[in-house]
């Protein structure tokens, strides 16, 4: 017993309060010198672990690739495929153009239609009558009042989930792709129209409801919105090939003469001097809404020969895009492009004062 005491007292501090610890570090030491090889023998090296194949063939199963579609794409819609359907003339032939017409924007192989430099002309006649009975039958019958003011409640606001911009390029062909994507969900789709296409909304709307099949039942100022439908199902929706990229614009006739038809070179220049130092009709901001232009420009034409738009930060290709949609609508001939300022001369008048051009 008094060895005992002897021994404990000769300990560190550490090892007299914690016993226990004490007689495992003399256990583990005792092991060490009984055994300690230098090394472990090769032949009991861990084998590599078995990649577990079964979990990733459940999760393959759970998310199976989708199939890709079969190439080239049969659309049987009844109408040329254009990147722009508001936007262009077709009627109007281009002198040439900024890439090879060979290049579809659709992609090599993906479409069965040949694409010209400007559209993809459609393979088979339209049988106009059956277009006109199939549309005909997935409206099905006329909303009612009540009907159609709960949809425009549902759909009338700014931040609405089912709205798409419609921009300068107006009615393009993915927007109709967008519209039957958000139809699969919503009975109806608001469209809101900026910049341009808003010098001509009945354009737009004849477009919208021919190219997608819709109708459009509500249209305030620059906002509408199209309906797909009572007998619409999204299963069973046409298919639409869509753009991979836009293509570059082919190249027209210069809109502005240098001597105006009608005119001298001289008067030309009396006409254009007089434009620019007169008072603006207008002034059109980027992006605006520009659906009261056209009565504007009539009208003004009533009292004055020559009339002046200032489009200042509206930028050059949309000057030349609204003084297009200007010549055709008023009509009337733009003289001048200068500084974002647009110079309109009405045209000479015949004697039942119809313009000559």
């Amino acid at each position: 017993m008094l060895k005992l005491l002897l021994w404990r007292s000769s300990l560190p501090q550490t090892y007299a309060k914690k016993p226990f610890l004490c007689i495992s570090r003399l256990l583990t030491q005792s092991l060490k010198d009984a055994y300690d090889p230098p090394f472990s023998p090769a032949s009991t090296l861990p084998k590599p672990k078995k990649k577990d194949t079964q979990k990733k063939k459940k999760k393959n199963d759970l998310n199976p690739p989708k199939k890709e579609p079969i190439r080239p794409l049969k659309s049987d819609l009844p109408f040329d495929f254009m990147y722009s359907y508001s936007e262009t003339n077709p009627s109007v032939e281009p002198i040439g153009f900024r890439e090879s017409p060979k290049f579809s924007p659709f992609g090599p192989g993906r479409l069965d239609r040949k694409w010209t430099g400007t559209v993809a002309l459609a393979q088979q006649n339209v049988d106009i009558d059956r277009v006109a009975e199939e549309r005909n039958r997935v409206l099905g019958d006329p909303l009612t009042e009540d009907e159609v003011a709960q949809l425009v409640e549902r759909y009338r606001h700014s931040d609405c989930a089912r709205q798409i911009n419609l921009g300068k390029g107006g009615v393009t062909h993915n927007m109709i792709d967008d519209i039957h994507n958000h139809w699969k969900r919503a009975e109806a789709v608001r469209i809101k129209c900026l910049g341009v296409p808003t010098l001509d909304i009945d354009n737009v709307c004849f477009h919208l409801e021919e190219k997608s099949g819709g109708k459009i039942i509500c249209r305030n100022i620059n906002v509408l919105l199209l309906y797909r439908g009572r007998n619409y199902d999204p299963k069973n929706r046409p298919v639409i090939p869509v753009m991979l990229w836009r293509p570059y614009a082919p190249i027209y006739l210069k809109l502005v003469k240098n001597v105006a038809d009608g005119l001298t070179f001289d008067e030309t220049k009396d006409l254009r001097n007089r434009g620019l130092n007169s008072d603006p009709l207008m002034k059109l901001t980027r992006n605006g809404v520009y659906v009261n232009v056209v009565e504007r420009v009539r009208e003004a034409f009533k009292t004055v020969e020559v009339v002046r738009l200032d489009c200042t930060h509206v930028g050059t290709s949309d000057c030349k895009r609204i003084g297009v949609k200007l010549r055709d609508l008023v009509p009337c001939t733009p003289i001048l492009f200068k500084d974002e300022q647009i110079i309109l001369w009405k045209g000479k008048q015949t004697s039942d004062g119809i313009s000559e051009d």
